[in-house]
């Protein structure tokens, strides 16, 4: 029992960590952007509509939607936008029109996660770095130079990995959450008339006063809510009960107790509203919270920027981007992985966005409307899973998520007002993202039926060569297929040039499925065709790390056997040459031309030995 405490004390921390950076740092620029525009008079009705408006939204949002509602909806275990768009595919079953659709909104949502990896650290950092600002005015020249500097070493050590520092993320975030309460508290103590905007009653008011203003404020007050998908996307490393207690238990109570001293101090003194959160400090403790508050937003990046590395991995194995190049940071954690393609990208968005924006305030504009379509997508998701997946009445479904999509609705429909002013910013990067990923989508299945025109079934091949034999060579030779059945280019270009064939033949074809994980038990299907020679098939969840080898050690004792000394692994490297036809529009199929010859090869994709790979070309027109 004490063990089993231990564990989720430390799983608890953990979370502490790494979900709740990005929602700890909100207060440091959420309630500053709700007066910053000028539309919201301060008066002490307004101060407290607003912060009735706050602690709903995190109540509805973060505690209703997230933690009751969504964090049930798991993949086997497993959580966040991509598991749950396999999971709602999985849900409607053969329905291909209404399967398209969903794959079409899902896949847009995962690019605007990504997008969101590029505001999260550019907004929080600089957020945290203004803080200087209120030590001395002669700071804010130097306030994007220092947040870059930060930035570019944050992205400068991910290929160390996250295991060394990891441990030090849960301790600074209980810290952060209780410098974040405390502060809250000695304010709320000097005025604790502000309690009552715990009713809703002052947020309904304020709405029904001030609707147009109430309408617009709602993209500011969105921003105290963004980092809360992490509660789902983040449900496979540390489980459920962990992540709830971790909410209920200090950062919904830190986060709450923090929004309503910065009201309370706003109430006492309308000229802090120009920055509430750093103004809550004695002038003693103003640099102490300078560099912990740029601790926590750091913490916050990693977390997003190691949550995109995730997901990057699990759209390439759900085939929606092509191969790259995945290394692992740990020995003992095959989930802590980098990506070198993904991390300078992030980093060339996030100088981008600090240059051109150079102010968290003009980035807010552009961070409310990604993360309000995220959830707004994950909302119509949530509702096919319980619709179909979990087989609820029609009534019970839209009751269930009916009032939340409204509720999503009404806050993109507030941080659309902010397109022109920056909300374009993360619309672009996702759309950019979008064609990438849905070319390769219909690339893959281009080049896919341009090889199924050419097969040639492979029981009438063998049939056919067996009749005069070729010269037989000791070895097992592993040829990959991407369709079953038919013959590999790669043999064919064997047979031609040299002439032989290998004592054992395996024609293997990898499949990833949309489920997380596939056990050893259920990893591979082998068929006889005779000859000594095998089908298999490989499969793989989109968590699962490929390794070729290792799954072949299935065979073992199942008629197959084969020693890893004298294994050859024959891949057919396809040249793709776009044509005029029928296919994608000439300039996509340029693309995917270029994607196809700059994507990571398939040896190192699943973990061949190098010194056994024999690599064949071939051109193929789409």
């Amino acid at each position: 029992m004490s063990a089993t405490k231990s564990s989720l004390a430390a799983l608890t921390l953990g979370a502490i960590g790494v979900v709740y950076g990005d929602i700890g740092t909100s207060p440091l620029y959420a309630f500053k952007e709700v007066f910053a525009s000028g539309h919201v008079p301060i008066t002490p009705d307004n101060v407290l509509g607003v912060l009735s408006l706050f602690f709903w939204t995190l109540t509805t949002i973060v505690s209703l939607k997230y933690v009751l509602l969504i964090m049930r909806a798991d993949n086997h275990g497993e959580g966040g936008l991509m598991a749950l768009l396999a999971l709602a595919s999985q849900s409607i079953g053969n329905d291909a029109r209404l399967r398209s659709i969903m794959l079409v909104v899902g896949v847009f949502g995962v690019a605007l996660f990504f997008g969101d990896g590029v505001i999260t650290p550019a907004i929080s950092v600089l957020s945290a770095v203004e803080g200087l600002e209120i030590v001395t005015p002669a700071a804010k020249a130097y306030v994007v130079p220092i947040s870059l500097v930060v930035l570019v070493l944050l992205f400068a050590v991910q290929r160390r990995g996250t295991a060394s520092i990891g441990q030090f993320f849960g301790p600074i975030m209980v810290a952060w959450f209780g410098v974040l309460a405390v502060a809250g508290v000695v304010q709320i103590a000097q005025t604790p008339h502000v309690l009552v905007a715990v009713s809703p009653t002052y947020a309904i008011a304020f709405a029904y006063e001030h609707f147009h203003i109430a309408f617009i404020t709602l993209g500011a007050v969105f921003l105290c809510v963004t980092g809360a998908e992490a509660l789902y996307a983040d449900m496979g490393h540390f489980g459920k009960q962990p992540i709830r207690l971790a909410w209920f238990g200090l950062a919904m109570p830190a986060l709450l107790i923090n929004y309503f001293g910065q009201g309370a101090l706003v109430l006492g003194d309308p000229q802090a509203a120009e920055n509430p959160f750093f103004l809550m400090f004695p002038e003693w403790a103003l640099l102490p919270m300078v560099v912990l508050a740029t601790a926590a937003t750091v913490i916050a990046s990693q977390a997003l920027i190691s949550g995109a590395y995730s997901a990057t991995k699990q759209t390439i194995q759900l085939g929606f981007l092509p191969r790259l190049s995945i290394l692992h940071t740990s020995i003992k954690d095959t989930g802590q992985i980098y990506i070198p393609a993904v991390n300078w990208a992030l980093l060339m968005g996030v100088v981008i966005a600090v240059v051109f924006f150079g102010s968290s305030s003009a980035l807010a504009a552009a961070y409310g409307i990604s993360v309000s379509l995220v959830m707004l997508i994950t909302t119509l998701l949530t509702y096919f899973v319980i619709r179909y997946g979990w087989g609820y009445s029609l009534p019970v479904c839209i009751l269930a998520t009916g009032f939340l999509f409204v509720v999503d609705a009404a806050f993109f429909a507030s941080n659309s007002l902010k397109i022109v002013q920056g909300g374009w910013f993360p619309l672009v990067m996702a759309l950019l993202l979008y064609i990438v990923m849905a070319t390769w989508k219909e690339g893959r299945h281009l080049l896919n039926k341009a090889l199924r025109a050419d097969a040639i079934d492979i029981r009438s091949f063998l049939e056919a060569i067996f009749v005069s034999p070729p010269v037989r060579v000791e070895g097992t030779a592993v040829f990959l297929t991407a369709e079953p059945g038919t013959v590999p280019n790669a043999l064919l270009h064997n047979l031609k040039h040299n002439k032989v064939l290998h004592a054992n033949n395996l024609f293997v074809t990898v499949r990833s499925h949309e489920v997380p994980w596939i056990g050893l038990d259920k990893r591979v299907e082998i068929e006889p065709l005779g000859h000594d020679c095998w089908q298999v098939t490989v499969h793989y969840g989109f968590k699962n790390d490929p390794d070729l080898p290792v799954a072949l050690r299935e065979l073992r004792g199942r008629g197959c056997e084969m020693d890893d000394m004298t294994t050859s692994y024959f891949l057919s490297r396809d040249i793709v040459i776009p044509t005029l036809g029928s296919g994608m529009a000439s300039w996509r199929e340029k693309l995917f031309a270029q994607m196809h010859h700059n994507a990571s090869g398939a040896a190192a994709f699943l973990n061949l030995p190098n010194n056994s790979v024999v690599e064949l070309g071939s051109k193929i027109e789409i």
